[in-house]
């Protein structure tokens, strides 16, 4: 577990790969002589610069360092004094300097010149410049040297960075990709989504801040991981350390206090109109201090707004104002926006954000607007915030209805409840009876876990006061989606039928949201009960929809959520599992257009079990175990999938205490509105980590036939597959092919693995781990080609054992880590039988003899003799070989 004190100061490069190649570039390029990195304080110049350095180290020149200070720059040559060859007098300069280039280029003459880094060039004095110039000139010395960006124009920087033979690189903040692999590093585990949002946000990408931000935040326990996640408290601000404020103070020192009180009013209120701060206190102050890169100024079509050049400075510069003058401001650009007509689209929150803290209070209409808008951008404690802030008998219906969606979104589902039902009772016309039964519908199901029949009963509440089409077809559309989330899927279909097949025109928003709930709702459906290839069809269309609303300034972002989730998992099911991925995760990571809420929840499952079935248990075991984090402490109906979904993922990496937790947990969960029989993965996996193979394919065999039952046989065919791969693949290879006659190429593939392993054909293997190649499925690769070369081995042709194994530990190599008794077992110049196979892993396991003996029900005495033979199989001679030989990981 990470802590303030070893999160490293010194962080991984991130970010930088271009620039580090550039630098390699230029260094060997005789006619270059220097390497210039501008940047703002804090963004990483030192850090590059630094590689910079061990990279020339590495090529075989001479390093060395100096660094320019205000100090040493009141002594000509002061900051590079200790570099000077002896016996050099400086006492006449010019024969001096002559002197100094003479013995330095002599020195270099012989090997690789001398690669000189000297932080904060712009500090340098101008004597040391002009001496380095000669020097690069020369050929004598490689200059690396880093520069703030607004004292690019200084004297020293402009001597040693002009002419084309000295490269400059310009160093950005990182993004936000680049942000969070920065975390992941310095953590050492999956960072929340949420939680680089707001340190990406925050620290504007600039590494130091961040780095701040994070030591503050663990140093506080804002910053927490609950054994699989890292993930900030939501409901509190990012912690400013002494160190940060300190950087950032010493930044704004020197400020005139005009342009401090410019700073004011942008710390207190965010981006203001440049028309305004021109006429108080004036343009030429505000060109200050945008020439010194406080403020940034930007274009909205015919406005400009000047901003904060970074976020942190608005959490620093508001200790520093006094109460009244804090008022003051606030109701000053309360008046100035509201005389101005406050005519853009986010106008209302910046007015209401004023209004209720420069006075307490602000007018009913404005703070619904602004609510709705705080939570459009799924701002939901600030729209919670402007919804509290209304008089309660000024609670109308559109009030009531959005304040129980918000409670809804930020997992407060029974306080929702009480207040949607408050909204039911003056819903007066069709449109509110519909909106309320459709917010109570998915709060009970998505938040609050509810069985199916509150939920139905809830939908067909409002059947008394919706009776045009289309406001039937709605309800009807939202119970196949309640009973095809509990698994009912071929009952869901029926409930779609007879529903419109041509789409909506993008500007009907009723008729948008509508059908594209029911094309979500079937392609899901379609994809549980196997038909992946059907199921993308209907998937693509409503997205497509979605984009185009979208491309037309009409967002449905609900709808697109619902529509690339339906998406993702089609595309599994359909066996293009690496597009799926892309997919899933090019929707996920996008930080212009990320889900968030309910809507990320829906995204990420399908995104974990394209995962899982890929073969990718880490990537599996992060998204399952956001799900988790994210559906704490509600019910969600997806919560006890994605438990169960952790532990296997856990399970398949050998870490069994983990996967007992997460099934400890799913355990104590209270009964949910469904089982699905897909939720016993979890169970039998942590079997096979512990050993006990039989009591997996028991588990397996019991959750394939309740799935079957259920009609549910893209489930089905996963379980199945399983038990194929834990040696009862003779068991189900007549089912799985039923299977892949109705579904698609994915099931038809499964069902060919096990029908090469119940008939021990290694040219049908190999053929198959090639076709589960080349759809994604990895882990499922290696294990058939692993499993072919066992068999060819067994026959005698080693040549073609080779072949298969290298296939197998090729496809192996981007499991992540996975664990399955095939690939523990395979490469034993003979291969291990079934039970020495279960033996050889309880044992690696650290198990006594008589512990093994008593798991598989037989004599401690023939558990010594199969590792007798395990052992002369592989080549070891102990139990901690052993352990070494299959990958064995301490829990």
């Amino acid at each position: 577990m990470a802590t303030a004190e070893v999160v490293p100061r010194r962080w991984s490069l991130v970010g930088r790969d271009a620039e580090l190649e550039a630098f390699g570039a230029v260094l060997d390029d005789p006619g270059c002589s220097g390497f210039l990195i501008f940047g703002e304080p804090g963004v990483g110049k030192t850090r590059l610069a630094e590689e910079c350095l061990a990279l020339a180290d590495l090529r075989g020149h001479a390093v060395a360092r100096a660094a320019a200070t205000g100090a040493a720059a009141e002594i000509p040559l002061g900051a590079i004094a200790h570099l000077l060859p002896d016996g050099v007098d400086l006492s006449h300069p010019v024969a001096g300097f002559a002197a100094a280039v003479r013995l330095m280029s002599r020195a270099y003459a012989a090997t690789a010149r001398l690669v000189l880094l000297i932080d904060d060039l712009h500090l340098l004095d101008s004597a040391s410049a002009l001496l380095l110039r000669q020097l690069m000139e020369t050929g004598a010395v490689f200059l690396v040297g880093t520069v703030r960006s607004d004292a690019s124009s200084g004297e020293s920087a402009v001597t040693l960075g002009r002419g084309d033979a000295v490269h400059h690189a310009d160093l950005a903040p990182l993004t936000w990709r680049e942000v969070s692999e920065l975390l992941g590093a310095a953590l050492a585990g999956h960072v929340h989504r949420e939680s680089v949002d707001r340190l990406h946000a925050a620290s504007g990408g600039n590494p130091l801040y961040l780095g701040e931000l994070v030591r503050g935040a663990l140093a506080e326990g804002r910053l927490t991981n609950d054994g699989e996640i890292w993930r900030l408290a939501t409901d509190e601000p990012l912690p400013v350390t002494r160190r940060l404020t300190d950087l950032i103070r010493h930044r704004l020192a020197t400020v005139a206090p005009p342009a401090r009180r410019v700073l004011d009013v942008l710390a207190l209120c965010g981006p203001v109109s440049v028309a305004d701060l021109e006429r108080d206190p004036g343009a030429d102050v505000l060109d200050e201090l945008e020439r010194a890169g406080l403020v940034t100024v930007v274009r909205e079509r015919r406005r400009a707004y000047a901003r904060l050049a970074h976020p942190l400075y608005a959490e620093v510069l508001p200790a520093d104002v006094t109460e009244p003058r804090r008022r003051e401001i606030l109701r000053e650009q309360a008046d100035r926006l509201e005389a101005t007509g406050a005519r853009r689209r986010e106008d209302a929150m910046r007015l209401a954000s004023y209004r209720l803290a420069g006075t307490g209070t602000a007018d009913p209409a404005l703070l619904l607007q602004a609510a709705r808008l705080a939570a459009y951008g799924d701002d939901h404690a600030r729209a919670l915030a402007f919804l509290r802030a209304i008089p309660e008998e000024e609670l109308t219906f559109p009030a009531l209805l959005l304040l129980g969606r918000t409670l809804s979104e930020a997992g407060r589902p029974l306080e929702a409840e009480d207040v949607l039902r408050r909204a039911d009772g003056t819903a007066r016309t069709e449109s509110r009876a519909l909106a309320v039964a459709l917010a109570r519908t998915h709060n009970l199901m998505w938040c609050r876990g509810a069985a199916r029949e509150e939920a139905v009963a809830a939908n067909d509440a409002a059947r008394d006061r919706v009776t045009s089409p289309a406001g039937l077809r709605a309800l009807r559309v939202n119970e196949a989606n309640i009973v095809s989330s509990l698994g009912h899927h071929a009952e869901s279909l029926a409930l779609l039928d007879g529903m419109p097949d041509e789409e909506p025109p993008v500007d009907d928003i009723a008729g948008v949201i509508a059908w594209t709930a029911a094309a979500a709702t079937r392609a899901s459906a379609l994809s549980f009960l196997g038909r992946g290839q059907e199921a993308v069809r209907w998937a693509e269309r409503a997205v497509a929809l979605c984009v185009r609303a979208r491309d037309e300034g009409r967002g449905y972002a609900p709808q697109e959520a619902a529509a690339r989730s339906a998406l993702v998992l089609a595309l599994t099911e359909s066996g293009r599992l690496e597009e799926a991925r892309v997919t899933g995760e090019h929707a996920y990571t996008d930080p212009a257009g990320a889900p968030t809420g309910w809507q990320r929840t829906l995204l990420l499952f399908p995104l974990a079990r394209n995962a899982w079935l890929a073969g990718r248990p880490a990537s599996a075991r992060r998204w399952y175990a956001e799900i988790v984090h994210d559906t704490r402490p509600q019910g969600v109906i997806i919560r006890p999938l994605a438990l169960t979904g952790l532990a296997a993922a856990a399970a398949l990496q050998g870490d069994v205490r983990a996967a007992e937790a997460a099934l400890a947990e799913h355990a104590g969960l209270a009964a949910p509105a469904a089982r699905v029989p897909e939720e016993r993965l979890g169970e039998a996996w942590t079997h096979v980590a512990r050993g006990e193979r039989g009591e997996a394919r028991r588990v397996l065999r019991a959750a394939a036939a309740e799935a079957r039952e259920r009609g549910q046989f893209s489930s089905e065919a996963v379980l199945l597959t399983d038990l194929a791969r834990l040696g009862a693949a003779a068991e189900v290879a007549g089912r799985l092919a039923e299977l892949a006659r109705a579904g698609g190429p994915f099931t038809a593939a499964r069902a060919e693995l096990a029908a090469a392993l119940a008939a021990a054909d290694p040219d049908g293997l190999s053929a198959v781990a090639g076709d589960l190649d080349r759809m994604g499925a990895g882990l499922l690769a290696a294990e058939a080609a692993g499993a072919a070369a066992e068999l060819w081995r067994r026959a005698g042709n080693s040549r073609r054992a080779s072949a298969a194994a290298a296939r197998s530990a090729a496809n192996a190599a981007r499991c992540e880590g996975a664990r399955t008794p095939v690939l523990r077992t395979a490469g034993a110049a003979t291969p291990l039988t079934a039970r020495e196979g279960e033996v050889a892993i309880l044992a690696a396991e650290g198990l006594a003899s008589r512990d093994i003996a008593a798991k598989l029900s037989i004599s401690v005495r023939t558990v010594d003799n199969h590792l007798q033979r395990v052992y002369a199989k592989l080549g070891v001679s102990t139990r901690g070989e052993l352990a070494g030989r299959l990958g064995h990981r301490s829990t």
